[in-house]
């Protein structure tokens, strides 16, 4: 492995590698790899055959002195998807990706502030290629998720145009956001015959287990909300803000100025 040195990718290399988006670049890309290199493998196997004793250096000395090729490209599409948008019949995607999150949540009435004590995560990435990379992957997902569902308030003026255009105006997750306790598990044992080492796309599916941080803060309104005899059905809609919390506890600061 000391001897395998990976670089930046460039058109003058791979001239028509397809984006990064969607989950797919070890799909894509990690396949592509194992295309090319099951093609150099093919061409060393005769000097294998050979001398089966030999080392990695050996093999490829030899095959290069008989001026054999040892460069190789790999090219990989995907299979169409035969989804029918009219009929709502067929497979949308190549495969699913799947996850299961539990948070457990903590809000002052008074303020409306929260704090997310512990967040336990169990993710479905096949066989994983690098489970260091795709826990990384899954918690900086839930975190992105958690500006959407918690923090991050859009605001539009009457004529609809966006108020808060930037990080600046809007309150977006920092290093206080993280559950005090992160757990994350990777389903062991998980196959995929569809993608490269029977692995999965990681990027962007666990961006909705977040959404447990918000129905967990709903569960603590409803909760706050019973114990001063109100009712506990109401509404609350992502995201839900300091304010919104506030709002939605129903105190008798709030009664007052209803």
């Amino acid at each position: 492995m000391e001897r395998v040195f990976i670089t930046n990718t460039t058109t003058q290399v791979v001239p028509n590698q397809p984006p990064t988006h969607a989950s797919v670049s070890t799909d894509y890309n990690g396949m592509a790899v194992k295309i090319a290199c099951e093609k150099i493998k093919k061409r060393l196997q005769p000097f294998v055959d050979e001398n089966p004793m030999g080392s990695w250096k050996e093999w490829v000395t030899t095959a290069h002195e008989n001026l054999v090729s040892l460069s190789a490209t790999g090219h990989y599409g995907v299979e169409q998807i035969s989804y029918d948008p009219v009929t709502g019949k067929g497979p949308a995607t190549l495969y699913c990706t799947h996850g299961a999150a539990c948070s457990e949540v903590e809000i002052d009435c008074l303020t409306g502030e929260h704090q997310v004590l512990r967040t336990d995560i169990v993710m479905d990435v096949g066989r994983s290629i690098n489970p260091a990379l795709d826990i990384g992957q899954i918690e900086g997902a839930f975190l992105q998720g958690y500006g959407l569902f918690v923090t991050e308030e859009l605001r539009w003026s009457e004529n609809g145009e966006l108020l808060n255009c930037g990080p600046g105006m809007y309150n977006v997750p920092r290093v206080k956001h993280i559950p005090r306790e992160f757990n994350v598990h990777l389903l062991p044992n998980s196959d995929n015959p569809k993608a490269v080492f029977s692995s999965r796309g990681i990027g962007e599916p666990p961006l909705f287990l977040s959404s447990s941080v918000f129905f967990a803060i709903k569960e603590a309104i409803r909760a706050a909300r019973l114990e001063i005899g109100l009712r506990d059905d109401f509404d609350l809609f992502p995201p839900a803000t300091q304010e919104n919390i506030r709002m939605m506890c129903g105190d008798q600061v709030q009664q007052y100025k209803n």
